[in-house]
């Protein structure tokens, strides 16, 4: 039998080789990464410390600040480094480390959707009973149960990568570390690990997927019942912006973990996990406060404030 010299570190292929579209590609990202990181803290503070948003839609808008900021940096600043020193390896333990944290935060937001979609049901379906219902230890629990099954989804699978052992190629075909692209590389069966990741997104993607998408059939209803135009049309608008970055972040995550990859879909695999994991973190805040009255003059309230002081004084 041939002996094989197991690998501690891995090269990232990165989004480019070519230098003046590297220099490009990293001041469009770390324009990106800041707004990202802006823009969320900004939504975060708001929802922290304005008396108007202290209810349960943006306890939990502000979660979802949070987790966009987490695991946008996550992948972020690694990419953006090996962009300006062209130093593209990553040793495995910090790898695993990517990938961990990576998969924390993003099935976190997948339940944390799932939770939103609830409180956007009682709040349309039973709106008479909306405070008992979504008090704010039914918020706080909830809350935790998404960062307990985001945790708990993550260790399991970076548990199982464990098992997996790698000798060559040491090539990973993406900017940073993630479960599909190093089943290519390994050189351990990785079925367990593939079924694992199906049997997980059959039960725990699956079930949070109804919860996600069952509650609006029972919203849709409500809302065709309603009579008059405006009470429509405000009701759609309530659901809008949650129902876009649904679909956004469920059609991306498909792609990636669901769909069997080869070597002719590696531009693909890229382009999705830009969006993945750079973009929809920066889209959801966009979406969320652009089509919100009450985020927007939770904005401008401080700025008046401001000037109301400077006139006084």
């Amino acid at each position: 039998m041939m002996n094989l010299t197991k690998v501690t570190v891995l090269i990232l292929v990165g989004l480019s080789d070519h230098p003046p579209t590297m220099n490009a590609l990293f001041v469009f990202f770390l324009l990106i990464y800041l707004m990202t990181l802006i823009i969320n803290l900004i939504i975060f503070f708001l929802v922290l410390t304005d008396y108007n948003l202290h209810n349960p839609m943006y306890f939990f808008l502000g979660n979802l600040a949070f987790l966009d900021m987490s695991y946008s940096s996550v992948t972020a600043p690694r990419m953006l480094f090996d962009l300006v020193t062209k130093s593209r390896s990553i040793s495995l333990p910090a790898c695993t480390a990517q990938i961990f944290f990576f998969l924390y935060f993003t099935s976190s937001e997948l339940f944390l959707l799932s939770a939103m979609s609830y409180d956007r049901y009682i709040a349309i379906c039973h709106p008479l009973h909306y405070t008992q219902m979504m008090s704010w230890r039914v918020c706080a629990g909830m809350a935790s149960l998404v960062w307990v099954a985001g945790c708990s989804v993550s260790l399991i699978h970076t548990l199982f990568l464990l098992r997996l052992s790698f000798c060559g190629p040491t090539t990973v075909h993406n900017f940073f570390c993630d479960l599909p692209h190093l089943f290519q590389i390994t050189c351990t069966d990785p079925t367990t690990n593939i079924i694992v990741i199906f049997v997980a997104g059959a039960s725990l993607g699956l079930g949070a997927f109804l919860s996600t998408f069952l509650p609006y059939v029972l919203i849709f209803r409500t809302i065709l019942r309603i009579r008059s135009k405006t009470g429509k049309m405000k009701a759609f608008s309530t659901c809008s912006s949650h129902l876009t970055v649904v679909f956004i972040f469920y059609g991306s995550l498909i792609f990636i973990y669901l769909v069997p990859s080869s070597s002719n879909m590696y531009n693909s695999n890229k382009l999705f996990s830009v969006i993945y994991a750079l973009i929809n973190p920066l889209l959801n805040p966009l979406i969320y406060s652009l089509r919100n009255k009450d985020l927007m003059e939770a904005l401008v309230r401080p700025i008046c404030y401001i000037k109301l002081i400077k006139e006084l004084s």
